[in-house]
């Protein structure tokens, strides 16, 4: 047996002995091996770092991954990495975080996946809002293009937006895109909120009938949503949070049974990383997220396309980058 073939089975057995958790098996793990091992060589000569979103399949998280995590977690580790590329495996508007935060390096996308969110709001919008309600500061989360940044006076991401929020002394905030987050934070603050009306394809799906049939289902059940969900799914589970909220919830609750109002993405992470704990209900896929194969990474790594190299317009770049650190300041 060859040295070649000795390797792809050991990197046949490394993933199967993570991704049978949810559900691989041996054979799909036999013909995935040999581009994670191109993968993970080419990494090396490179210099790269991998950073995968937690709402990537457990092929990306665990086959060739550096870091798994959420959007604010992965943009600290752009910024702190010592590589000289960034192979960002999420939607596109985290790819251009990364870049902002790493304006000397490469920073690559697989695929140039958008977000419904993101895409509900342009740079226009932002200054039509600011036209029609001066003087207002504008806090954007963090899903959001680089040029809607460069048009708002702070990011936020799902963890910190009351705290951003709270900053401000003014009476008025403008809070965009997510509606369905804003009416979350306008509960817990005696500001008042200027709402969009973007929403998370994947979160506004999840409903607190779905709640409360699983309820009724499994009595006991720890039911955790994202705050991009509704106020309706907010108000009736046990933690509502960004999904490291939800991960940290999961690792240090007693409880075995829970369900996850959320990305399936992160139901995998949870089976993965916590697999005595029994997941029911349904999740919800992100078909951006999704859109990611192993071999679009390769293809990044050898001969990246113009598509998958994050290039920011100069006249945005600085505005947009103070509004991300304005934010990690904080």
């Amino acid at each position: 047996m060859t040295f070649a073939i000795q390797e792809q089975q050991r990197e046949a057995e490394r993933l199967f002995s993570v991704l049978h958790k949810t559900n691989w098996t041996k054979d799909e793990c036999d013909m995935l091996s040999p581009l994670t091992l191109q993968i993970q060589k080419l990494k090396k000569e490179k210099n790269a770092i991998i950073l995968s979103h937690s709402y990537q399949t457990p092929d990306i998280m665990y086959g060739i991954a550096d870091v798994v995590g959420d959007s604010y977690g992965l943009a600290k580790e752009a910024q702190r990495s010592t590589a000289d590329t960034i192979v960002f495996c999420s939607v596109f508007f985290m790819g251009e975080t990364a870049k902002l935060l790493n304006p000397n390096k490469t920073v690559l996308v697989p695929s140039r996946s958008g977000c419904s969110l993101a895409e509900s709001i342009t740079a226009d919008d932002v200054k039509n809002l600011k036209k029609q309600y001066p003087g207002r500061p504008v806090v954007c989360y963090v899903n959001t293009s680089a040029a809607v940044k460069a048009e708002s006076d702070i990011s936020c991401t799902s963890g910190n937006a009351l705290r951003v929020i709270e900053s401000f002394p003014d009476d008025e905030i403008i809070f965009i895109p997510d509606m369905l987050m804003g009416k979350n934070l306008q509960k817990l603050t005696t500001k008042k909120l200027i709402l969009w009306r973007g929403t998370c394809i994947v979160h506004e799906q999840f409903t607190k009938e779905r709640v409360d049939a699983i309820r009724q289902q499994y009595p006991g059940v720890k039911i955790l949503a994202h705050t991009e969900c509704s106020a309706g799914v907010v108000d009736s589970v046990d933690l509502a949070g960004s999904t490291n909220d939800m991960l940290t919830f999961v690792k240090q609750t007693d409880a075995t049974t829970l369900m996850l109002a959320t990305e399936c993405g992160l139901t995998d992470r949870v089976k993965t990383e916590y697999p005595e704990k029994n997941i029911v209900g349904v999740c919800s896929l992100c078909p951006y997220m999704k859109s990611i194969m192993l071999r679009d990474v390769l293809s990044a790594l050898k001969n990246p396309s113009e598509e998958q190299v994050v290039s920011i317009p100069e006249a945005i770049f600085e505005r947009a980058r103070q509004s991300l650190e304005k934010m990690m300041t904080l």
